[in-house]
């Protein structure tokens, strides 16, 4: 066996070169691996309950709304605001419903504030009691100089927030027999504060259509053919003012009730009680 050792070849005792071929070990190989296990190690050893709290929690979205509680001070604008288009509808509602109505029941008051003013052409009235009054000499002086008197509505509408306006028309047809029916037309304006109540009510735009004035008769004969068609003849005695008519007695009707009402309140607001 001894001499046969020395005859062997190196070429048979080392792996073939295909074999080294299919299993190259490189440096590069080498160092990657090495790199990597000690980045490894390194990730490995820097990682901390804080670190994969940080790592787990996603970072916040740009732009994203954090939904807060609302303030004290909030929900009292929106429930105010809630209120004033509440009783906004409510006016709207009543003042349909009343208007029609005025010369045969009383109006609901509780649209109004207690410090309401009216303002028509020729006067200014303020208080809810002034207001009250008002509307109930309109219905007694109406009944006593008006066989047949109404209000009827054209048009409601709101040219902004806090002001309603009512295009009405009044119709009447007065007792006297010389006089022949009667309309005028008006806008009311109310204005509303910011709790939806109002506080004015304004009258204007005022159109009339009376029918124009009979001259005086001369004889009486003259007086019963001026007057209109009725069963019965009538007769009119005395001059005829030529500015007078119902409906001017009317609103002087209504001025006098409301200028006695004032005298009554200045007398007792000066009666002094005998001891």
């Amino acid at each position: 066996m001894a001499f046969l050792l020395p005859n062997l070849s190196p070429s048979f005792l080392l792996p073939t070169g295909k074999s080294l071929k299919e299993k190259p070990i490189s440096n590069q190989a080498l160092s990657s691996s090495s790199s990597s296990s000690n980045s490894y190690e390194f990730e490995e050893d820097s990682l901390s309950p804080l670190s994969l709290f940080s790592v787990q929690a996603p970072p916040p979205v740009r732009g994203a709304q954090v939904k807060t509680k609302p303030s004290a001070q909030d929900k009292y604008q929106h429930g105010s605001k809630d209120d004033f288009y509440i009783n906004l509808g409510l006016a709207v509602r009543t003042l349909r419903e009343d208007l029609p109505l005025l010369f045969t029941k009383d109006l609901n008051y509780d649209i109004y504030r207690d410090d309401i003013t009216l303002v028509d052409p020729m006067n200014t009235f303020s208080g809810i009691d002034n207001y009250k009054l008002i509307f109930w000499a309109l219905r007694f002086h109406g009944k006593i100089l008006f066989r047949d008197i109404s209000l009827e509505i054209f048009r409601v509408w709101q040219p902004s927030e806090n002001m309603i306006l009512i295009r009405w028309n009044l119709k009447g047809v007065p007792r006297v027999p010389w006089e022949a029916k009667g309309e005028f037309q008006g806008t009311s304006r109310y204005k509303l504060d910011r709790n939806g109540k109002i506080y004015e009510h304004k009258v204007d735009n005022l159109a009339f259509n009376f029918p124009h004035q009979l001259k005086p008769a001369t004889s009486v004969l003259d007086m019963v053919t001026a007057c209109p068609a009725s069963p019965n003849p009538t007769f009119m005695f005395g001059a005829m003012d030529s500015y007078s008519s119902s409906w001017i007695e009317f609103y002087k009707a209504v001025q006098r009730t409301l200028d006695k009402q004032e005298e009554q309140m200045l007398v007792q607001d000066h009666f002094v009680p005998c001891s």
